[in-house]
């Protein structure tokens, strides 16, 4: 066993035991609440190039399986954990976590005290972070002066576009990270998708013939994408809109909204969100570290429609004249409730509603 050693931007140290990759990293530190989905959470692109504390004390005593990725490879920069499981306890396991960090260069630290470290972070805020091998000086300034980890949405969709063929109605969909739960709910409703680069024009995007467009979810910071405001703006105008997660923050910000980057964010499954006057409350699976200021709504023509309980941050808005709508959580969970599932149900009806109107 070798010892690491997790550096914070402020100076703390935390000293631990690699596994996984040696390799140095230099990402931004943020942790999930989840108890459980450190699959899913690992392999989803809206982490991308961020290191992953897991609160939960003890991660990977079910494994590693084919069927719960949410892409093909780890988009975290690195995980850290208490304590790693030895042992896995699961019939659908095809490798350890340690095996798995193994093949996919990911490096890893445990042993670390991650409530002591996730009480610094709600105090002080996400920050950057270094994982080495040693204390010298020299190494850890090495370590910082390296180029952060990429967290861009550009880099994490798709190149190419790509189709997820079904017999119902046709969806475009802008990859800015998509997970693939996303395509797995869609598919549920016999949905024909359509997966469009995020650099994709609204012209391009219209010749699929959609009857509905859909902003996945991604990395980073939304103001990086000024260049796909006039295409949500121009969608808008004759089709119903979806947007997830950064979907939801771009489509706000291209109605006139303003985004912020919160102290530490949302990440984990158990977010409560209440909808604007009724009382209705749902439980949520989050994955954010920017959110819509609510401050910035009422000039333009969205209208809020769901916070969350415990900080009031904006978690649903929608165009008042326009059947275009966003929700800052994952409704397609993976992991965490399925709560908020009836989203994907409110955007076909949408989308029926809009083709019966067309006729």
């Amino acid at each position: 066993m070798q010892a690491r050693y997790l550096v914070l931007k402020n100076g703390s140290t935390y000293e631990g035991i690699g596994f996984g990759s040696k390799k140095v990293v230099h990402g931004e530190l943020v942790f999930s609440t989840g108890m459980t989905g450190y699959q899913e959470s690992m392999t989803d692109a809206s982490y991308d190039g961020q290191m992953l504390v897991f609160t939960y004390p003890l991660i990977g005593n079910y494994g590693v399986n084919r069927d719960d990725m949410e892409s093909l490879h780890p988009s975290v920069a690195a995980i850290v954990v208490n304590e790693i499981a030895r042992l896995v306890g699961n019939w659908r396991s095809n490798m350890t976590l340690t095996q798995y960090a193994e093949l996919e260069d990911l490096p890893g630290i445990s042993q670390i005290d991650t409530r002591a470290l996730t009480q610094e972070l709600r105090d002080e805020g996400s920050m950057e972070a270094v994982i080495v091998d040693d204390l010298k000086p020299e190494t850890i300034q090495a370590a910082f002066d390296q180029p952060l980890e990429s967290t861009s949405a550009q880099s994490a969709s798709t190149s190419s576009v790509y189709q997820a063929p079904n017999t119902g109605l046709r969806v475009a969909l802008i990859d800015f990270g998509l997970k693939d739960s996303i395509l797995r709910s869609l598919a549920q409703r016999n949905l024909n998708v359509t997966v469009f680069p995020s650099t994709s024009t609204a012209e391009e995007i219209l010749a699929s013939h959609p009857d509905g467009i859909l902003l996945s979810n991604g990395p980073g910071d939304p103001k990086d994408l000024e260049y796909v405001l006039p295409v949500i703006r121009e969608l808008e105008e004759q089709l119903p809109i979806l947007g997830i997660c950064l979907g939801h923050q771009l489509f706000a910000l291209a109605n006139g909204a303003n985004t912020y980057k919160m102290k530490f964010g949302h990440r984990g499954f158990n977010h409560a969100i209440a909808e604007a006057g009724k009382e209705q409350t749902y439980f949520t699976s989050q994955n954010h570290g920017y959110a819509v200021d609510a401050k910035s709504i009422p000039s333009t023509e969205l209208e809020i429609t769901q916070t969350e309980i415990n900080d009031g941050t904006v978690e649903g808005v929608r165009l008042k004249n326009r059947p275009a709508f966003s929700v800052q959580y994952h409704p397609d969970a993976s992991p965490g409730p399925h709560d908020a599932e009836y989203v994907f149900d409110d955007f076909v009806k949408a989308m029926q509603d809009n083709q019966k109107a067309g006729i």
